[in-house]
């Protein structure tokens, strides 16, 4: 009998809202995140992907708590680090060093008052590692090898160095405490696509050295196919579908899912040339004011009366595949 895997991440109905004025004395929300509800297991990549601004990236710094969630549940390795229903908060500090970010944008991320040995050195003081002098050089200087970097770059500033060596110094400043936990916040999209590799790859070297988790957020359907055991897909703020990476590339059975993948360019050209790509027809509408029923009914071209009325339910329809779409319950 197999050994069952262990799920270091499992969130359950977790809101994000943020309070907007939109008028005199007139107060509203944008709901960046509803009701997702998800688990990641230990050793795992679990992508994330969908269109600008449906909550992706506020998901990710949500589950780490750099967004205090509205409600829902967050458990981490056994512990609950946040329960809106039992008044449960912990105290972060600890797991920061379990739990770290990647960012997407490395220049933006890089204090570029700070050389790179104050950078990913900062961590170590604030969580007290490695505290004698030559222990936290030797450490820095690891890291930076760890990450393709050369030990005497610990003295220069983020400005000298190019996107994917600022990207590297980042990946490094998350390494710095040792953590279980990443959430990749598309770090490769600021970066170019011969660069793009090489990041990806060193992510992958070194979950397999340290058996690193993450949560690799991502535009790139291909990469995210490429990096990722199981694949979510986001739409305005909610989770419409989850698999397996191949199972849901292959088979993709929410309409948003089957519009994104028609969508990715494929190798062969002669297939490229005859494949039939779905055109959604409107906008999205604004996480201000979002449809009633399910989120995607506006766009949908299977929506009937009831998708406008009711939120579907995230179901298993195939084992581990998971989809919220009325369309599949008949």
């Amino acid at each position: 009998m197999s050994e069952e895997r262990k799920k270091l991440l499992e969130v359950t109905k977790l809101r994000k809202y943020f309070p907007v004025s939109a008028g005199f004395m007139k107060k509203s929300n944008v709901q960046a995140v509803q009701d997702v509800s998800l688990y990641i297991y230990e050793g795992e990549t679990l992508g994330l992907v969908g269109e600008s601004g449906c909550g992706k990236t506020t998901f990710g710094r949500t589950v780490l708590r750099l967004y205090e969630p509205t409600s829902g549940k967050i458990v981490y390795d056994g512990d609950t680090i946040y329960d809106s229903e039992k008044g449960v908060s912990a105290n972060m500090l600890p797991y920061r060093r379990k739990m770290q970010l990647i960012f997407q944008d490395p220049s933006a991320s890089l204090d570029p008052r700070m050389t790179v040995g104050e950078i990913v050195g900062e961590a170590l003081d604030i969580h007290g590692l490695y505290p004698g002098k030559q222990e936290r050089a030797d450490r820095i200087s690891e890291l930076l090898t760890q990450v393709g970097l050369n030990s005497e770059h610990a003295n220069r500033f983020p400005h000298e160095f190019s996107g994917g060596q600022q990207q590297r110094i980042g990946i490094a400043r998350a390494l710095a405490v040792e953590p279980q936990f990443i959430v990749c916040d598309e770090p490769i999209s600021a970066l170019d696509v011969s660069i793009q590799s090489q990041v990806v790859n060193m992510l992958e070297d070194l979950q397999h050295e340290i058996g690193l988790t993450y949560l690799f957020i991502a535009h790139d359907l291909s990469v995210v196919r490429h990096i990722s055991n199981r694949i979510g897909v986001m739409y305005l703020g909610c989770l419409v579908e989850l698999a397996e990476s191949y199972e849901l590339c292959a088979h993709p059975i929410h309409p948003y899912a089957q519009t994104l993948l028609s969508a990715v360019p494929l190798t062969d050209p002669e297939k490229n040339r005859h494949r039939q790509r779905i055109l959604l027809q409107g906008d999205i509408p604004s996480p201000l004011n979002p449809p009633s029923g399910c989120r995607f009914h506006t766009r949908c071209p299977y929506a009937t009366e009831r998708c406008k009325e009711v939120m579907p339910e995230l179901k298993e329809h195939s084992p581990g595949h998971y989809a919220a779409c009325h369309m599949l319950e008949n």
